[in-house]
């Protein structure tokens, strides 16, 4: 399974962890990095200082490449860029914001960066301004997302760039995979799964509303103020969208969703905590270790189009 994204980050598979917040932390991304994949650590709006000790951690669990995801909005991000490249970080993946203004920094350590985008305009607009491959997440996919499906977003930008595109949201098997390489990804990246892995920190609550979610269990809360996000159905949730019904403002559903993915991840309260998470959680049945489920998906991958000579 050698691609242009495999070459470009020196890993074995074709497969990135998303960098959830509150999630993607450093035993995550070295179980999936010792597996052949791409771990990533979740900055989300965390202190520099905390981004840091996640990197050496990791760097005792793996000698092998891993990345960080900045999410630009952070009030940290000009710090945690600063430390991505003083402690010699691979990747970076970035969301929510414009990365330009540290692009020649991370050139300079000579960190790869790859934009997490949701368009046409935007993936062009990352291409320009020096990334080095592109990860185009569809809506099906957990937490902050687009509108458009990854069935029609993917080919478009692939279309519109000359760089290496991965493909994200929705994928949980080898099928997924398959797909996303037929539709010209080079990669894919996968988060909900990864959640529901041996290596994953999450609380079990949390795990296991996974494995029991069914196909319409998830909801996208938020788009009447701008800000969609995907998450499994809960209290929380139907109160939220009750709210937004009945015309709430943006600073009233904010105070409802205040440390929501908190209170889910670590204190296990999935019933009024923010369970983010896929459209495929529904495909997830077993918790695996990283190894075990990478090794699934090279496995159901490489039964469809191995023959085909489609990764290059």
């Amino acid at each position: 399974m050698k691609t242009e994204v495999t070459e470009l980050l020196g890993i074995e598979y074709p497969i990135i962890q998303g960098g959830m917040a509150w999630v993607a932390e450093y035993h995550l991304a070295a179980g999936v990095s010792n597996a052949g994949g791409l771990g990533l650590i979740g900055a989300a709006s965390a202190p520099a200082e905390w981004v840091r000790e996640q990197i050496r951690e990791a760097k005792k669990l793996t000698d092998k490449p891993f990345g960080v995801n900045i999410m630009l909005m952070s009030p940290y991000a000009d710090e945690v860029a600063k430390v991505v490249a003083e402690e010699g970080v691979k990747v970076v993946t970035t969301g929510a914001g414009n990365p330009e203004k540290y692009m020649k920094m991370w050139k300079e350590a000579g960190v790869k960066v790859i934009p997490v985008v949701a368009s046409v305009a935007l993936a062009k607009r990352m291409e320009r301004c020096g990334a080095d491959a592109l990860v185009a997440e569809g809506t099906e996919a957990g937490g902050h997302i687009g509108e458009n499906t990854t069935m029609v977003l993917v080919p478009q930008i692939v279309d519109a760039v000359n760089i290496p595109v991965i493909a994200a949201g929705g994928i949980a098997d080898g099928r997924g995979i398959a797909a996303a390489f037929m539709l010209g990804a080079r990669a894919v990246q996968m988060g909900t799964h990864f959640v529901a892995t041996k290596e994953s920190m999450v609380h079990e609550n949390y795990k296991n509303a996974i494995l029991k979610a069914k196909d319409i269990d998830s909801r996208v809360t938020g788009r009447t103020i701008g800000h969609p996000v995907r998450a499994l159905r809960n209290q929380m949730t139907k109160q939220y969208l009750d709210m937004e019904k009945a015309g709430a403002s943006f600073e009233e559903l904010e105070h409802l969703t205040l440390g929501g993915l908190r209170r889910a991840v670590v204190d296990g309260d999935v019933v009024n905590g923010s369970v983010m998470a896929g459209q495929s959680a529904a495909m997830v049945k077993e918790i695996l270790s990283c190894e075990e489920l990478i090794q699934k998906l090279v496995k159901e991958t490489d039964a469809l189009i191995g023959g085909l000579n489609i990764y290059g």
